[in-house]
């Protein structure tokens, strides 16, 4: 980690983001340095330089213009103090570098440096640059993030527990369908991600209101060659107002952290001591408490919590800021480059931890057959009643089933000792049959195949990508 204690790390939009103490164990994602203001200056100067040679190939300027400006692109070639004198002296993020590029690049070809472009031509297309490859590192960590998920879903494709429905036990299920279903979600969002690239990721180069009136019937191939030239579709109109796209990532990132929240939560409260069926991973000398020697916290599962939240609260900011009036209002540009790129580097953060969360879970299937066992049979219900229910209809049995857990409640006896002594009952079932029916194990329906499938899935993805 290239942090240190007490330091606070700077969002693209210079608040202060508080260090988190598991991060000296979670690996860095490498999404945070992509958006270092610098990180970002580099990517503008690529955008200039692919300007210039786009436009030398439609003789808008000399080649050799372009083979100045591009070898001059690179914050190497410049005075980085002098850009940075010059964004005080001009309070503008572009000017001061478009200066020193074309200073640099020499007076002969420097004057056409930025010709026909506006700075949201630059500053945008750049910054898709990065976050282009803050996509790819947030695509190859959900697919390890599905890869320990599968991993986690096999482990406990056979291990029974009580399924809960409103906080209460419901029917038996297995672990590894708890997991299938964390699988089929994140399965999901992996495939939005892919899907809104075509959307996304594209080059906008119409000058001053997206009508290309600085380069006229040029224009329109000028972002077609610097497009391709970076890896990138181009923007079908090229309005400095239009957003819904970057709105659209940010929700899909929402969606994803609100899964990665459900997870955290779940796990959270399955450990705990009261459950006590799961446990994350804590490295050797991990402390949970300053006062409390015994304390082992859910440390990571936390940290989730608390960051799905914070990318799920970047929404609403997302979408404010697509309300640009007349062709453009700086603000709400200002507002969105905060959320999305808070939203990006948040959830690198989100899926390291559930990651590690997931690779390193422990599953306790004692205390999981442990806790089913304190419903004395009652988390069975439904197999009695759906067996009964072949005898004398699905609702009689309700009803005959309903009466006899509830006088198993009120007297403290086991399910089947009640279900037994009930003449209805007992007239169409054997107490070896009622026995049969109140094991967990029989109930679990498609569990395991289903926890099984879901890990295939979850495996094909990498496979498919890589």
């Amino acid at each position: 980690m290239t942090n240190t204690a007490g330091q606070a790390r700077t969002a693209p939009s210079g608040a202060p983001i508080p260090l988190r103490f598991t991060d000296y164990r979670v690996p860095d994602p490498g999404i945070r340095s992509l958006f270092d203001l610098e990180a970002r200056w580099e990517s503008w100067l690529q955008v200039e330089a692919a300007l210039a040679r786009a436009q030398a190939k439609l003789g808008i300027l000399p080649a050799e213009a372009a083979e100045a400006i591009t070898a001059k692109s690179t914050l190497a070639a410049l005075d980085i103090p002098a850009i940075h004198r010059g964004i005080a002296a001009t309070s503008h993020p572009l000017m001061a570098l478009i200066t020193e590029l074309s200073q640099t690049t020499g007076e002969e070809h420097g004057g056409w440096v930025h010709w026909g472009a506006t700075t949201q031509n630059i500053t945008q297309t750049g910054d898709l640059l990065q976050i282009k490859k803050a996509h790819l590192i947030l695509l190859d960590q959900l697919e390890k993030t599905l890869a320990a998920a599968a991993h986690l879903a096999r482990r406990g494709a056979s291990a029974v527990m009580a399924g809960r429905t409103h906080s209460q036990q419901a029917v038996p299920i297995t672990f590894g369908f708890k997991v299938a279903v964390w699988i089929d979600e994140l399965l999901r969002h992996h495939e939005r991600l892919r899907q809104l690239e075509s959307r996304m990721f594209n080059a906008m180069a119409g000058g001053a209101v997206g009508s290309f009136a600085s380069l006229g019937n040029d224009g329109p191939e000028v972002q077609q060659l610097l497009a391709q030239d970076l890896g990138l579709g181009s923007m079908r109109i090229p309005s400095r107002g239009i957003a819904d796209q970057f709105a659209e990532y940010v929700a899909v990132l929402a969606l994803l952290a609100a899964t990665g929240g459900r997870i955290a939560g779940e796990i959270y409260t399955l450990m705990r001591p009261e459950i006590g069926e799961v446990r994350e991973a804590s490295p050797q000398g991990t402390v949970g408490s300053s006062t409390m020697p015994h304390k082992q916290n859910p440390q990571l599962s936390q940290d989730c919590t608390t960051i799905s939240a914070q990318i799920r609260s970047l929404l609403p900011q997302a979408m404010e800021a697509m309300l640009h009036d007349q062709e453009v209002n700086g603000a709400n540009t200002a507002m969105m480059d905060d959320a999305l790129s808070r939203a990006i580097i948040l959830s690198g953060d989100l899926l390291a931890r559930l990651t590690l969360i997931l690779t390193g879970l422990e599953i306790d299937e004692n205390r999981m057959r442990t806790n089913l066992e304190i419903t004395h049979g009652l988390v069975s219900s439904e197999a009695v009643m759906l067996s009964l229910g072949h005898a004398i209809g699905r609702q009689h049995a309700h009803d005959v089933v309903y009466d006899s857990a509830q006088e198993a409640i009120r007297t403290h006896r086991q399910f089947g000792e009640v279900l037994g002594a009930n003449p209805t009952v007992s007239a169409h079932l054997t107490q070896l049959e009622i026995e049969g029916l109140l094991d967990p194990l029989n109930h679990v329906g498609l569990c395991q195949d289903i926890a099984l499938e879901a890990a295939v899935r979850a495996d094909s993805i990498g496979m498919l990508i890589h």
